[in-house]
């Protein structure tokens, strides 16, 4: 169920936190989607979605209705999202809570999934990344976002996406996404353009005082994780919950 997870409990006055990524393990679906797709967008029969939602949420000792979803669109737009019932999805590429008593949720197939946190003021972030929302800004919206509501000593999780040999571009979407971040400027396996987001990604991050960790892995070479690119399917997902300090009243 899992590529990468880790449960670290709050101690004294710091925030805990349980997070991981997900991959094609565990669930129910069948075919393109076989078998822990969470994606409920993409064709795959709703009720199976459903359950695979729920045994997500089960490893998180959360009910279904605990996830937090985005409709994410490429974008820099930020939601704040609680403990109150999620009736739509907002509308946005980047979410963050102060609330232990939810797990927020990012799905990709090939973009790159980022979690945030920070063990201090209990905050937490999930942050969609594609190529268009990294050249857009949408790393330092969500940094922003967090150092807006006190966040100052910041980790990040960045999960595995799709590697630069296997993202051929055209020369100008190349030139636009190494104006971002000259990290992103990469060579596919066949010696074209291409973009490594994931670089791109990380740059900005270190570029904003943020301790990151960056996972390995290509999505379209690792079978074990949903791909577009490799086949049009399912979604995998980057889940993070805070848990609450270990002092808290």
């Amino acid at each position: 169920m899992f590529k990468w997870r880790e449960r670290e409990p709050g101690v004294g006055q710091a925030w805990g936190v349980d997070w991981g990524f997900t991959d094609r393990a565990g669930g129910v679906s069948t075919g393109a989607y076989d078998s822990l797709n969470l994606g409920g967008h993409v064709g795959d029969d709703p009720a199976a979605v459903t359950r695979n939602r729920a045994r997500v949420a089960e490893a998180f000792e959360l009910e279904p209705e605990a996830l937090r979803f985005m409709r994410q669109v490429h974008g820099t737009a930020v939601a704040v999202v609680g403990s109150e019932p999620q009736e739509l999805a907002p509308e946005a590429d980047v979410m963050l809570t102060d609330s232990p008593a939810v797990a927020l949720v990012v799905m990709v197939a090939d973009c790159t999934p980022i979690l945030l946190l920070d063990r201090t003021e209990g905050l937490a972030a999930v942050v969609h990344a594609g190529r268009v929302g990294f050249t857009n800004g949408v790393v330092d919206a969500a940094v922003s976002a967090l150092r807006d509501r006190g966040a100052s000593d910041l980790e990040a999780v960045v999960g595995s996406s799709v590697c630069p040999r296997c993202y051929e571009v055209p020369a100008d979407l190349r030139d636009q996404a190494a104006a971002a971040s000259p990290a992103a400027y990469s060579v596919s396996g066949i010696g074209t353009p291409a973009i490594d987001v994931a670089a791109g990604v990380v740059d900005h991050l270190h570029s904003a005082g943020v301790s990151v960790t960056w996972l390995p892995g290509c999505t379209r070479e690792d079978e074990t994780l949903f791909s577009h690119r490799r086949e049009a399917g399912g979604r995998f997902a980057g889940v993070v919950r805070l848990l609450p300090p270990e002092d808290a009243a």
